[in-house]
């Protein structure tokens, strides 16, 4: 399923990362497109396409374009997603972009990044534009030739300005006006 908005992406609650020696923040991110992977190591869904296809994006684009975070979201199996499991398993799997440990939730069921972006299991694949928007977001599997169209699109947009709008020139997230032609 694939949802399509424009709402700000909120702050990913991370309590430890690994394949990174910096914590990562949407912030530090800005004029970046981002692609968050929400994954569980022992979703099977996860480890055979989420993880794989993330990992071919990571390897095709430019870094300084195009950041490819995981995002280890457990809600359920709790006992057996330790961080010594997931740090083998990141090895085994050879994942090379960084990936963040989300926050328990509240309940202690649902983490809080998971809660805050929507999602309803995993994988799920989220898009952030240069902006900091969430502009796509795909629970289950996605195309490659879908995905790649998706990011292509979103690194033709203009991009962040220093004041911290975008250039839309007469454009707004509905569309772009046309010029009437003279007849």
């Amino acid at each position: 399923m694939n949802v399509t908005t424009h709402t700000r992406a909120p702050a990913w609650q991370v309590d430890r990362w690994f394949n990174t020696h910096d914590a990562i923040t949407l912030e530090s991110l800005r004029g970046t497109v981002v692609v968050l992977e929400a994954f569980q190591m022992l979703c099977p869904g996860c480890a055979s396409h989420g993880l794989p296809q993330a990992a071919r994006v990571h390897s095709t684009f430019a870094r300084e374009q195009v950041a490819v975070i995981g995002l280890h979201t457990v809600f359920e199996h709790h006992e057996a997603m330790m961080p010594t499991a997931l740090q083998a398993f990141l090895h085994e799997y050879r994942i090379p972009f960084p990936v963040g440990v989300d926050r328990a939730g509240p309940d202690g069921r649902i983490p809080q990044t998971m809660a805050a972006y929507a999602m309803r299991g995993t994988p799920t694949l989220t898009l952030i534009d240069r902006n900091g928007r969430i502009r796509h977001q795909h629970f289950g599997q996605v195309s490659d030739l879908v995905l790649g169209a998706q990011i292509a699109g979103l690194l033709a947009e203009p991009a962040v300005t220093a004041d911290d709008t975008v250039p839309t020139q007469g454009c707004t997230p509905d569309g772009c006006p046309v010029d009437a032609q003279p007849a």
